[in-house]
Formats: C-alpha cells, sequence, structure tokens
C-alpha cells in the first residue's frame, strides 16, 4: 500500500481521497513538489483509485475488472502523457492524439484519467493545445499534473487546476525510514544533497548518484585548478541530467560563499566537500563568485527552452574558469 510504502504520503492521500468521499473531485489537479517525493507513485494510486470499480474506505480493491486492466497497463480510460523519449519534451503531435482520444466517452462507469509526466515537459505549442482540454473539459475525466517545476508552466494552466503542494518530510521520521531501508550512515549529508526527499536520499545511498555527484564536483574544481577544459567538460556533461547537474552547482556555489564568510561546516549543504569547498573559497573573487550564482539561477529557467545545452554548460564553465582571484 502507497502510506506503507512511503508514510510521509499519508497526509496528502487522505486529502486525495476526501476529494472523492465529498464528490467535489478537482477537473484538473497539479502535484508539485521536488524530486524523489513520489509525486508520480501518489498520482498513479490516485488514478487507480479513481478508475476502481469498487473502492473501500481508503483503497481502490485491486480485483475488479478495472483494477486489474490498469494493474496491466490497457487500461482504456487511462492514459499517460509523457515524452516519447526521456530527456524530450512533451511536443504537440502527442497533445492533438490525447485530444483525438477524448472525443471519445469513457468505456467504463469510473473516471477517465489523464496523467501529465512531467507537466513542465510540454512545450509552448503543446501547452496551450492542452489549455483546451482544461478550458473544454470532456465529461468524467481528471486531469493529474505532476512537476518539479511549476513556475514553469504557463500561467494559463496553473490557474485552471487545483493545488497538492509536497513539502520534504521532517528528519525525523525520514531518518527512521532510510534505517528500515538499510541506510544508517551519513543520513543528514544524504537528505542535504536530496533536498529533504527519502528516494532520492535512498539513491544517493545506494551510490548510483554519489558517485556521479562526486565525479562532477572532481571536473568542476578542476577547472580552477586548470586541470579540466570547459570545453571538454561541457561536452562530458551534456549526457548527465542537466536539472540534477544544475542543481549541484548551484548547492556548491552556495556553500562557497558560505566558506567565504566562514561558516560553520554543519551548515554546509555539502559537509563532505568542507576541505575542497575552502580551499577553493580561498581562490576565489566573492564579487564574480556572486555574479556565477546568478548566471546558475537564470539558467534553471534556460534549460526549458529550446538552448543547446551543451552550449549552455560551455557557457557557464567559461564564466567559471573567470571567477578566480587574478580576475
Amino acid at each position: 500500500m502507497l502510506i506503507q510504502t512511503y508514510p510521509w504520503l499519508k497526509s496528502y492521500w487522505l486529502h486525495l481521497v476526501s476529494y472523492v468521499k465529498q464528490e467535489r473531485i478537482p477537473q484538473a489537479l497539479l502535484i508539485n513538489g521536488v524530486a524523489g517525493l513520489g509525486k508520480q507513485q501518489l498520482a498513479l494510486y490516485y488514478a487507480q483509485y479513481l478508475i476502481c470499480l469498487n473502492q473501500s474506505e481508503n483503497v481502490f480493491c485491486g480485483h475488479c475488472a478495472s483494477c486489474k486492466l490498469f494493474m496491466a497497463n490497457t487500461h482504456p480510460d487511462f492514459m499517460m502523457l509523457e515524452p516519447e523519449e526521456p530527456g524530450k519534451v512533451i511536443g504537440i503531435d502527442l497533445v492533438r492524439q490525447l485530444i483525438t482520444k477524448l472525443t471519445l466517452k469513457p468505456q467504463y462507469s469510473g473516471y477517465r484519467v489523464v496523467l501529465i509526466n512531467p507537466a513542465e515537459k510540454m512545450n509552448t505549442s503543446a501547452a496551450n493545445a492542452f489549455l483546451k482540454c482544461l478550458e473544454e473539459p470532456p465529461e468524467r475525466t481528471v486531469f493529474l499534473l505532476h512537476t518539479e517545476s511549476m513556475q514553469q508552466l504557463p500561467a494559463t494552466i496553473i490557474s485552471r487546476c487545483q493545488k497538492l503542494l509536497l513539502a520534504s518530510p521532517g528528519v525525523d521520521s525520514t531518518s527512521l525510514w532510510l534505517q528500515e531501508h538499510g541506510v544508517t550512515k551519513q543520513q543528514k549529508l544524504l537528505l542535504n544533497l536530496a533536498q529533504g526527499a527519502p528516494l532520492l536520499a535512498l539513491a544517493y545511498a545506494k551510490g548510483e548518484l554519489a558517485e556521479q555527484r562526486n565525479q562532477s564536483f572532481s571536473d568542476w574544481q578542476g577547472i580552477i585548478l586548470h586541470h579540466t577544459c570547459p570545453v571538454t567538460l561541457a561536452e562530458k556533461w551534456y549526457k548527465l541530467p542537466a536539472t540534477q547537474l544544475l542543481g549541484w552547482l548551484i548547492s556548491w556555489t552556495e556553500d562557497l560563499i558560505k566558506c567565504h564568510f566562514i561558516i560553520k561546516q554543519s551548515l554546509l549543504s555539502n559537509n563532505d566537500l568542507e576541505k575542497d569547498l575552502h580551499d577553493l573559497a580561498k581562490r576565489l573573487n566573492l564579487k564574480l563568485l556572486f555574479e556565477f550564482y546568478n548566471l546558475l539561477l537564470k539558467a534553471t529557467y534556460r534549460l526549458q527552452t529550446a538552448l543547446n545545452k551543451q552550449l549552455l554548460f560551455e557557457e557557464i564553465l567559461i564564466i567559471w574558469s573567470q571567477s578566480t582571484l587574478n580576475h
């Protein structure tokens, strides 16, 4: 069950169930939160609950024809709108195909559910086309949109959705969950790296992301130490998840600024890198470091446009290489 697997989602799940019990189901629901909170799992669970023909108190039955079709990924009244390839956008052709399917009536007596996964991947044309679905919603159809970057969605879409904002759970409850999953060391560091998101912290603990993050930091540090070429590194980084990489850069830069003001190690988000961060800070011009930080913040918005990501990282890394005291 969802609540047993992801206990921090309990209050959100009960909130969703209350919509059904009160017969006030939102036509469009926008689920927002950082990566690693289980937004997609929550949306899928809610979709099955809406589609189920024999709901119990707070859960779908799992045995009716609708539940069996849903679990087999063959339910005609459940549609997932997502990029055709990881990292790509959701284009207007996919939205047009969805609109065509929505002209037909739902085949079962429950709700028809459309999950946009993730919503911020819709390009401008796709978002404008999808807006018509929200303005003239088909009968018994619920739209679920999940996103890590609600601000990247058009205001016209946001204004037509109910919002469910997922916050990172408290450290105490998350630490217990991590212990139950075999993570007993460096929990605070892992949660800092994951912005408090349990699933992402678990991924770091398994070493998959931690190794990639440490190598990326070493390469980034190498530019200031003149061991690495910005253009060569940009070509390498192009193959990595851009949003995740940019998040690391912002976090490291924030810690470098803290190091300039001799902040305690315990207040650094990346306290495992404390020595390297302090050594780097001594080489950097504080004014240029703030300018670099502003560049990174602007880049979070530029990433969502049709720009060349390799060129964006080239610009970032070249500016980074010019942040030393001798500039």
